[in-house]
Parts: C-alpha cells; sequence; structure tokens
C-alpha cells in the first residue's frame, strides 16, 4: 500500500478555523510529524498532502487545509487554494473547539452537504471544556458523526478513526486486493491447495477460489497444487514463482519444500488483510506468548458449517497452540454471529478468515476487540506463530513485518 497511486487512494480533508488545531489532530491519528504546529494562528498556509496507510482503513491521502477564517488579500488566497481541497475531498473532517460554533462551521457544513461530502465534526480541546449539548445533539440529528478529541491526551481518536471507517465508501473498503499486488501482471503465483474434507464435494473453498479470482483479474499466472505435489511442480519451473501461498493446516510441510527466497504465505493470512487489518491481527499474535495456564481464549468463526473430526478451530489450533504454550487453556468455540458482549473474561480471540463476511464487518469485530483491550489474531497467523514460522509467513508484507521486528526487537 506504500506504494498506492494517489487516485487509488481515499482523500480525507481537515478544515476548520485558525488554530483550532488541524495540525495537531492529523499528526495525532498519524503517530507522524505530517505537518506543523504552532501556537501562532495560520501556521499552515497551502494545503499539506501525506499519503499514508491509515489502519484499518488502507491508503489515504491526508490533507492538512489552512483555516479558511483568515481575512486580507493573503489570507483571500489562502481560502481560495483551501476550498480547491473541497473538490477532490471523498470525506470531510470538520475541527471545531468546544464554544466557538457560528456562521462560519455552518457555513463548511453546507458545502459539504452540497458537494455530497460525508462529513464528521471534531470537537478537538474536549479535554479542557465540552461543546454545548444542544449543539452536539442537534449535529447528531442530521446524520452528521461527532467526535469529542484532544490531539494532547489522545482521547477520541479511536472514535474518530472508526467514524472515518464508518464514513468510507463501500468500494473502498471492500474492494483490496487478495494477492493480485503481491504477484503482479506475467509473474507467477503456486498456490497449493490440500483436498479439505471440510469442502463441498468437488469443490474448491472460498478464500482459495476469491485468490484463484484476483490473480487472474491481475493479470498474474497461477498454478494450483497439492502439498505433496509442491517440490515437483517448482523443479519443473524454469524461473522461481512470485509468491507461494498454501492452506494453512500445510505451512510446515510447504515452507520445508519453499526455497527461502520465495516469498511465503496462507490463504488465512491473505484474508486477514483482505478482509480484516493484518497489523493489528499480527500484534494481537504476538499475544501468545503471555498465555497462562486457564486463560480464557476465544475460537471464533464467522461461518456455521458443521464440524468434522479434525476441524481446523475445535481440534487442530488447539492442538497446536497447546504444544506451544506447553500450558492448559481455556478454549472457548464460537460460531456465526454469536460474539460475546463482554470480552474481558478472554486474553485472545483467535477470528477465522471472514471469507463469507464483507471487510467492514470483520473491521467492527476488531474495533469490537480493541475497545475492549483484547488482542484479536487469525487462524492462519496463530498457526504460522505456534509453528514458529511467523516471520517467514510475513515475508510478503513488509509493513507488517517491519512492525513485528520492532515490537519483538528482532
Amino acid at each position: 500500500m506504500s506504494t498506492a497511486a494517489k487516485g487509488l487512494r481515499l482523500h480525507i480533508g481537515f478544515f476548520g478555523r485558525r488554530n483550532v488545531g488541524k495540525s495537531s489532530l492529523l499528526n495525532a491519528i498519524t503517530r507522524q510529524q505530517v505537518s506543523i504546529v504552532s501556537e501562532v494562528a495560520g501556521t499552515t498556509t497551502d494545503p499539506v498532502e501525506k499519503p499514508m496507510e491509515l489502519l484499518p482503513l488502507g491508503p489515504v491521502l491526508f490533507i492538512d487545509t489552512a483555516g479558511i477564517d483568515e481575512e486580507g488579500s493573503l489570507g483571500a488566497l489562502r481560502v481560495e487554494k483551501t476550498r480547491k481541497a473541497f473538490e477532490r475531498t471523498e470525506i470531510a473532517v470538520l475541527v471545531a473547539e468546544p464554544g466557538i460554533w457560528g456562521a462560519f462551521e455552518e457555513g463548511l457544513l453546507g458545502d459539504f452537504a452540497e458537494l455530497k461530502t460525508p462529513a464528521v465534526v471534531v470537537f478537538n480541546k474536549s479535554d479542557l471544556t465540552h461543546p454545548n449539548t444542544d449543539l452536539v445533539e442537534r449535529l447528531r440529528a442530521q446524520q452528521l458523526h461527532v467526535v469529542m478529541a484532544s490531539a494532547v491526551s489522545g482521547q477520541g481518536l479511536a472514535d474518530l478513526r472508526e467514524a472515518l471507517l464508518d464514513l468510507a465508501p463501500a468500494d473502498f473498503i471492500d474492494s483490496p486486493a487478495i494477492a493480485g499486488d503481491l504477484v503482479g501482471a506475467g509473474e507467477l503465483a503456486v498456490l497449493v491447495v490440500p483436498i479439505d474434507k471440510e469442502a463441498p464435494k468437488g469443490r474448491l473453498i472460498l478464500p482459495q477460489v476469491q485468490t484463484i479470482r484476483d490473480l487472474l483479474d491481475s493479470d498474474a499466472l497461477c498454478m494450483v497444487v497439492k502439498e505433496r505435489e509442491l517440490r515437483a511442480a517448482l523443479d519443473r519451473l524454469k524461473t522461481p514463482p512470485k509468491l507461494v501461498i498454501t492452506d494453512s493446516q500445510a505451512f510446515l510441510k510447504v515452507a520445508a519444500d519453499t526455497p527461502t527466497d520465495v516469498p511465503l504465505t496462507s490463504f488465512s493470512i491473505l484474508m486477514a488483510r483482505f478482509k480484516g487489518d493484518l497489523a493489528a491481527q499480527v500484534e494481537g499474535a504476538l499475544a501468545i506468548e503471555k498465555l497462562r495456564s486457564g486463560d480464557r481464549v476465544l475460537i471464533a468463526e464467522a461461518c456455521t458449517h458443521h464440524p468434522i473430526g479434525e476441524d481446523i478451530g475445535r481440534v487442530k489450533i488447539p492442538r497446536w497452540l497447546t504444544q506451544y504454550t506447553g500450558v492448559k487453556l481455556d478454549l472457548v468455540p464460537m460460531q456465526g454471529r454469536d460474539f460475546p458482549d463482554d470480552l474481558a473474561n478472554y486474553k485472545l480471540v483467535i477470528h477465522c478468515g471472514a471469507c463469507m463476511w464483507n471487510r467492514r464487518q470483520m473491521l467492527s469485530r476488531i474495533m469490537q476487540c480493541q475497545q475492549a483491550g483484547v488482542p484479536i489474531t487469525n487462524y492462519g497467523l496463530t498457526i504460522a506463530y505456534s509453528l514458529g514460522i511467523f516471520e517467514r509467513a510475513l515475508q510478503p508484507f513488509p509493513a507488517a513485518l517491519s512492525m513485528y521486528r520492532t515490537m519483538t526487537h528482532v
């Protein structure tokens, strides 16, 4: 996503009066010094663009604009440039201070409504005072998202991210690539597909089908083999594949048969990126190290298939997890829409790839876990971690791998 073209990024504009903390808020939500911050009003002159990956949204372009309440000839030029940013803004963030609201802010909301640009109102500096209750209720009655935030304390930043997620166009949320961007046009991916007893007879399981279609749509080449045929298939190739993708249950054998210079991952880990938030679930996998005897672990599966004897969620993952941790865990399986309202009793949530859900559903579940302070990871990441090949499985995802190494000081 770091190389995504500007036109493929979601454009998020920050607007408001001078010195309400637009730049500070942007720096806080991105965790970077994107914009210059000063107590002097009018520090931001021309709109500042910052392409970033804002998790869990994905590739975005932040536009930090000058305050558009300026006066005079120079102020008029800045206002003109800021208003031009309206035309390319897909989500508008109107930043205001509690106690300061008037025709200026109402005019901005009118502009956004005329352009049909979804907007979120953020009252920055809410750690110091609160906005008028009647005003907040009136804004929410207009179906506007209203967030109480503080760039200094971090208050409300999670609520702002959630509001941006909710306002993002469905096609942006639900249409990332599965593997095509990792392979590239004209390049080859080898898919290792064990015959899954739980798959409908004569058919592949959905993540495998979705990955094949995604590769074909990306003009990539695709070879499908069973795990015992992988080594022979690789030996027949004139050039190594760009990527090997395996069912997570065959990770160890496939890792042994795939040269170390060939990137390797699993369908489930691809689903963590495609349907959810890979970085959050990589971080969640690190909680496996902290599990102790008797800890409750929720194993959540989005679909409601009938489990068989060697079911991955009820048998294989518990076995591998127990072998790795060396302790007896309280593993609680849950299917479909069932999910605890109170997660306080759980030390970890291990989720399936959610191939039957849209991305927004899975992101909402991840956010629910984050708000409860409970780490969440997924099947493939758990298996790779438990089998000791976590770094190998993250090789195709440089940002996630770098984050993991930073967190573990590898």
